[in-house]
């Protein structure tokens, strides 16, 4: 069994380890939404609560809106 002759430093090893994460996240399939034009992950409601064209629920600037015109 292959053993290594020197201790792995704690910076080498998390060199190592991060370099996992990196990969995780070059392949997001982002698209832009149809209806706000904002980008998004497929399958995922929108920052401004768009999903599929349809309004699901109203964020904190949709209501600051409201509150201001009245």
């Amino acid at each position: 069994m292959a053993v290594p002759k020197k201790k792995t430093s704690v910076s080498r090893k998390g060199l190592r380890r991060a370099g996992q994460h990196h990969k995780l996240y070059d392949n997001v399939n982002t698209i832009t939404d149809p209806t706000s034009g904002e980008l998004t992950k497929r399958h995922c409601i929108t920052p401004s609560g768009y999903y599929k064209g349809k309004k699901i629920f109203e964020t904190k600037a949709d209501r600051e809106e409201d509150e201001g015109e009245e």
